[in-house]
């Protein structure tokens, strides 16, 4: 529902001037933002939010956005860009990213756990795999305008969304922080001078409950408030036969408040503040599958498991069942505060975003993937907090618009890693022709205890114009320069079960095995560095209803640190060399048309892309259980292209459909130094003069890396498809006026890579998911509706994951089973 914004009277323009040059006073101080503006500031009457995948809700008016900081209908946008109303976001169950990206085939997203989690858009973004807190996402996440660091961020329930913005491409000149691959630009809905209210609850199997609610009014004729909160709750999808409980359930609770002060139509500041936490027991994998490395055949999985006579509870992962037997635990919290203030000068629009955010992770994870005591804690805790500052002025005429900004980013994130071997880890982690493997007391009680820290630092000014030369015709050319400064530390201290440091200095047999396991390693690390960049796209409107246009961006993604350690050479010392990683240079090519025609009920946006990245910064993994938990390197170059099509059609108030379509060829174009797969690891490396062996083969030489040149990049399907329609029938229900609906929503993937370097035991095969709901909707804003989810029961795994130390294990997290339910939703 949405409500008008009426102004109302009050302060002189000089009191608003007043006011806002303190907040600008209190604010931090370096500058930030600038874009497009459009002539309305933010307390204008709320336009309309339908979905480019609609529900049925919003069957007419046009659907606005905000992807240019303007509010414009996302037919004027020269951007491949979805939307997805708040309307729908509730009906169809997509309360956090993860559910997003059925809805949008481009939109890629895998998590392990909140921390451990990687959003991209068209197969790029963040590396796939372990994050590293050293490096920037390459797809940025706002909210209300403000950037959120964290992808862990994602995994969060949406609070009281209006709708959600899928931005493809670069968007450096669009947004604070540079991002590459694209953008999530989220916009919760605002206080009201009318009053207004919401309240939803949702019941399901697997103990489901949902409960939401917001309310907005007036508290004076000058300010406005409103509140909204979140609380999700669902029992765990994995049995855990040792603790007799479900595992990866989801415990969510989310608050928001916001404050809207206008004293004049000139003037409308927003205080904001929000906090959600996250309190499950997670995040647990199941056994997949076995395959064959090159390590010696006696320290493989079934060799290993056999000589202690472990048996895994299931080898069908999709009984959902594991026997991990260290502690598991996800809790996470974020949240934080901001201040926005929008000052119409007379010359421009005056817009000023101040905010602080925090993120707390408290992680405990069994490291081992197994039931027995081999890594019996891991855990890496990790507090984190940043705070930015936007100032964005803009303004113009007919034929040209103009916008000046700055941005400013300041992070903080300390933390502090252990982990300690267990009394079966001599006997998995020792080569077996070792005394020292029969001796429990070996390895039992090591333990490593990591201080990792990092300084972060970023600002940029930048501009863009808008120019009409002709009559449809527009160009606009953006530039951007940034700065970017990172100063880390990574110490981890290595002791043994007696007490004894372990170190590189000490040939004691003991010693040398243990620091084969857990290897003690410190090191500082600083990155600072100049970049710029710019694009220029040119559009074309030859009709009110038809829209070319086309793109070229010369892009960046900041160089980082790595902060998960480094290698080592044969005396111990850091490999300083691999301590930072080079930034990203990116070139895309973009061009598009966006249509609509039969009298505006149907809708068809084109879009073929072809991105180009140099130096793409990819993760490498360490061989060895513990001794690194994953490093970055530079890929010599990556290259991602494809075509997309949404296509919606409404030909009635009864009846709405869509089909949105993604082919995506996304390949490393050169990577001769990449890390192997499983079946090409393990082995003793190659010397001079020697030939790898064969895949699969125990005991074989290994290589020292692997040309992947030409294979697929992780992640990421060459088809995807999302769909759906609704229809309804007008109805009257207990003297309620309204109508019975019935919808579906679907999405197809195919197949992908689950690790870094493709291998044979980590493909995952494409699935299809379909969704089911329908009910009664009132006209009084009354709803009440069952649905499933994954209505057809398909089997699928969200991700693979290969254990460190080649034994040839394979673990997987399944993706949710069929779930179904009923929700009652008013809105008033």
């Amino acid at each position: 529902m949405h409500s008008t914004v009426i102004r109302r009277p009050g302060a002189t323009p000089a009191h608003a001037l007043s006011f806002f040059s303190l907040a600008a006073a209190l604010a931090f101080p370096s500058a930030a933002l600038a874009q497009d503006a459009g002539d309305a500031i933010a307390a204008e009457p709320a336009p309309p939010s339908p979905s480019a995948a609609g529900t049925g809700a919003q069957d007419s008016g046009e659907i606005f956005v905000t992807a240019r900081r303007r509010s414009e209908t996302v037919q004027d946008v020269p951007i491949a860009v979805s939307v997805v109303g708040g309307e729908h976001i509730d009906s169809t169950g997509s309360f956090n990213v993860g559910r997003l990206q059925q809805l949008t085939p481009t939109l890629q997203f895998y998590s392990s756990n909140p921390r451990n989690t990687a959003v991209n858009i068209r197969g790029i973004g963040v590396p796939f795999g372990l994050t590293n807190d050293g490096i920037e996402q390459g797809v940025g996440i706002y909210v209300d305008d403000v950037y959120n660091s964290r992808v862990a961020s994602a995994t969060f329930d949406f609070l009281d969304v209006d709708r959600i913005e899928v931005l493809r491409g670069p968007q450096g000149t669009l947004y604070g922080k540079n991002t590459t691959a694209g953008a999530i630009n989220i916009t919760t809905r605002q206080p009201t001078f009318d009053f207004e209210g919401r309240a939803e609850v949702s019941v399901g199997n697997l103990g489901f409950r949902q409960a939401k609610a917001a309310i907005s009014g007036p508290l004076s004729e000058t300010l406005a408030a409103r509140f909204a909160v979140s609380s999700t709750h669902r029992n765990g999808t994995i049995r855990n036969v040792v603790t007799e409980r479900d595992i990866n359930e989801q415990d969510n609770l989310g608050l928001r408040g916001q404050l809207l002060w206008q004293p004049s139509d000139a003037l409308s500041v927003t205080l904001a503040g929000d906090y959600s936490e996250q309190d499950p027991e997670c995040c647990g994998t199941v056994y997949v599958r076995v395959g064959k490395t090159q390590r010696p055949l006696n320290r493989q999985y079934e060799a290993l498991a056999a000589a202690q006579g472990y048996v895994t509870p299931s080898r069908n992962g999709y009984d959902r069942l594991t026997d991990l037997d260290a502690s598991l635990n996800a809790g996470n919290k974020i949240g934080g505060a901001s201040l926005k203030a929008e000052l119409d000068t007379g010359l421009g629009k005056l817009t000023s975003i101040t905010a602080w955010r925090f993120w707390d992770w408290k992680p405990e994870n069994d490291r081992d993937f197994t039931g027995l005591p081999i890594t019996t804690l891991s855990q890496n805790p990790s507090q984190q907090d940043q705070w930015t500052q936007e100032l964005r002025l803009s303004g113009g005429g007919d034929s040209l618009d103009y916008v000046l900004g700055a941005f400013w980013f300041e992070q903080k994130v300390r933390t502090q890693g252990t982990q300690k071997q267990g009394p079966a880890a001599s006997a998995w982690l020792i080569n077996p022709s070792n005394p020292l493997s029969q001796d429990p007391s070996v390895l039992d009680g090591l333990t490593a205890e990591n201080d990792i820290r990092l300084d972060n630092t970023s600002a940029a000014l930048f501009g863009q114009v808008s120019f009409r030369p002709a009559p449809g015709v527009t160009l606009r050319p953006g530039v951007r320069l940034n700065y970017d400064r990172k100063d880390g530390s990574y110490d981890s201290v290595v002791t043994n079960g007696d007490g004894q440091l372990v170190t590189f200095a000490s040939t004691d047999p003991r010693i040398v095995a243990q620091r084969g396991v857990l290897a003690p390693q410190q090191f500082t690390v600083d990155y600072e560095d100049w970049n710029f960049s710019y694009d220029f796209t040119a559009s074309y409107e030859p009709t009110r209803d038809l829209l070319f246009y086309a793109t070229y961006a010369k892009s960046f993604k900041s160089g980082g640190v790595n902060l998960n350690g480094v290698p080592s050479d044969s005396s111990g010392a850091p490999i300083l060399a691999a301590a930072t990683v080079k930034p990203e240079s990116v070139d895309h090519f973009e061009a598009g048309v966006k249509a609509q025609f039969a009298d505006r009920k149907a809708t068809l946006n084109l879009a073929a892309f072809r991105t180009e990245i140099a130096n793409y910064q990819a993760l490498v993994t360490n061989g060895s259980l513990g001794v690194l938990r994953g490093y970055l390197a530079n890929a010599d170059k990556v290259r991602t292209q494809g075509i997309e099509a949404d296509f919606s059609f409404r030909p009635s108030k009864r009846f709405n459909l869509y089909v949105n379509g993604a082919y995506t060829d996304a390949k490393y174009r050169r990577f001769t130094d990449a890390p192997c797969p499983p079946e090409l690891s393990g082995g003793t490396t190659v010397g001079a003069g020697q030939t790898p062996g064969a895949p699969d083969v125990p005991g074989a030489l290994s290589p020292a890396n692997c040309d992947i040149s030409g294979q697929r990049l992780p992640g990421v399907s060459k088809w995807g498809l999302s769909y759906g329609a609704e229809g309804n029938v007008p109805a009257g229900v207990l003297g309620l006026d309204g109508a019975f609906f019935l919808g579906v929503d679907g999405s197809y993937r195919s197949r992908f890579s689950s690790n870094p370097s493709p291998s044979i035991y980590t493909w995952i095969d494409g699935y299809a998911l379909t969704n089911l709901r329908g009910g009664f909707r009132a006209d009084n804003g009354l709803e009440l509706y069952g649905w499933v989810r994954n209505a057809f029961g398909t089997d699928y795994y969200e991700q693979l994951q290969v254990p460190s130390g080649n034994t040839g294990l394979i673990v997987g997290n399944p993706g949710d089973p069929r779930t179904y339910g009923v929700t009652l939703r008013h809105a008033f």
